[in-house]
């Protein structure tokens, strides 16, 4: 095995691992906390602020704020890869705090709908690059053999926060209006966020680290260019797409629950404090399950957990409506299914990417798995929006049923184990 890479600065040599890397693993752990926090902030009381606030009638009025925050988050997730090239990891991870810096204030006191779109641009840039920057540098710490473990670790941080801050900003909307106090509790999620990133170190040496390693060298002439990476991940990479296409399903699920469940619910007769636990509920299934997940998926492979969590998301829709008749049971358990399919897929997608993707474009491969996993909010909040204008809301959860299986069987049918080498 090729000697660890010595560090710069008197600092420990670079080796790949959890347990080497540990203290800065654990910090990345928090920082991502802190980003799940600050878009957790919407998941209950945005759509409720956009129908009942400002009185948007239209449902595709109110998922706009999805649409504008799916569509920048999945271009910056894009444009990511490709600045990693020019910037480092840390540099990237601080300029997405300072881009986030406005938006709990945006959402408490908006004056109009359109500085809600607003501050989900702001919110769509600052989670595209914390989010992929904290994945990035967690797998360029690991090192292969434990991609699923980190990849779980980190989205559990995140989608844990997400939750909890659902469930708390519904009872704080119930004690104390819709605004503003349960969007400035962001405020704390942001400053913490951006204090604990300037105590990051870069990794860009763990990265040199696993390029000597790697046994495969590049093909000769092989183009690692953000171009390549894109059409590679997109489509001429059977796995690669298989992957890329059950990412973009998972989360127009995320994004249509995101904005119909409120509005299902609350017309069948909950409370914010109900609706908050159902929001709630869903990304911290989601969350806590990857670990787990991750673990599974380093053992068993990436494909069993994808193909079985997109069937158990599917059944989670028919859950919702099935149980209708009794709204806070039925929104528990479509929660719980939608929370635990969610995390069978999210770790095992995200290490089947990195399985397949050379070191020397992986950044540009999970960029571009992120762009079409992301374009899945905009997609859902706009597939919610014209089905439940034209048809209601039942109609658009039983169409999100459908794809969601169909999805599942076309990743049973693409995506393929690779060696972890």
């Amino acid at each position: 095995m090729p000697a660890p890479v010595p560090a710069a600065s008197g600092r420990p040599p670079v080796r790949l691992g959890l347990r080497e890397n540990r203290l800065q693993f654990t910090l990345l752990v928090i920082v991502n906390v802190c980003v799940g926090g600050l878009v957790g902030l919407e998941r209950t009381t945005v759509p409720l602020i956009g129908s009942e606030t400002f009185g948007l009638t239209s449902d595709l009025a109110v998922f706009s704020f999805i649409i504008a925050f799916g569509l920048t988050k999945a271009l910056t997730n894009l444009a990511a890869g490709a600045l990693t090239a020019r910037f480092r990891r840390r540099q990237l991870l601080v300029a997405g705090w300072l881009i986030g810096v406005p938006v709990p204030f945006a959402l408490a006191y908006a004056p109009s709908w359109g500085w809600i779109v607003a501050a989900n641009v702001l919110l769509g840039l600052n989670q595209g690059l914390t989010w992929s920057m904290t994945v990035n540098m967690k797998i360029d710490l690991v090192g292969p053999a434990r991609r699923g473990l980190a990849t779980g670790l980190n989205e559990a941080a995140g989608y844990t926060a997400v939750g909890a801050t659902a469930l708390l900003t519904g009872y704080l909307a119930t004690a104390y209006g819709l605004r503003p106090v349960p969007e400035l509790v962001g405020v704390a999620f942001v400053a913490a966020g951006l204090a604990l990133t300037l105590a990051v170190r870069d990794t860009a040496a763990h990265v040199a680290l696993e390029l000597a390693r790697h046994a495969e060298p590049l093909t000769a002439g092989e183009d690692t260019g953000p171009r390549a990476a894109f059409l590679r991940t997109s489509w001429r990479h059977r796995s690669l797409r298989g992957a890329s296409q059950a990412g973009l399903v998972n989360n127009l699920n995320d994004g249509l629950t995101w904005g119909v469940f409120p509005l299902l619910f609350t017309d069948h007769g909950l409370g914010l404090a109900a609706v908050g636990l159902v929001k709630g509920l869903y990304p911290i299934l989601w969350g806590l399950g990857q670990i787990p997940t991750g673990h599974l998926a380093d053992r068993i492979g990436r494909k069993p957990l994808v193909v079985t969590g997109m069937l158990v998301q599917s059944a989670g829709f028919v859950l919702a409506l099935a149980l209708l008749d009794r709204p806070l049971l039925a929104g528990i358990l479509s929660a719980v299914a939608l929370g635990l399919g969610t995390a069978m897929v999210y770790p095992a997608l995200i290490a089947s990417v990195s399985d397949h993707a050379h070191p020397a474009w992986r950044a540009n491969a999970l960029g571009t798995y992120r762009f079409w996993r992301d374009i899945g909010y905009a997609a859902g909040a706009l597939v919610a929006g014209v089905l439940a204008d034209a048809f209601g809301l039942d109609a658009t959860v039983v169409a999100a049923a459908a794809l969601t299986a169909a999805s599942g069987l076309l990743a049973a049918r693409w995506i393929t184990e690779r060696p972890k080498g």
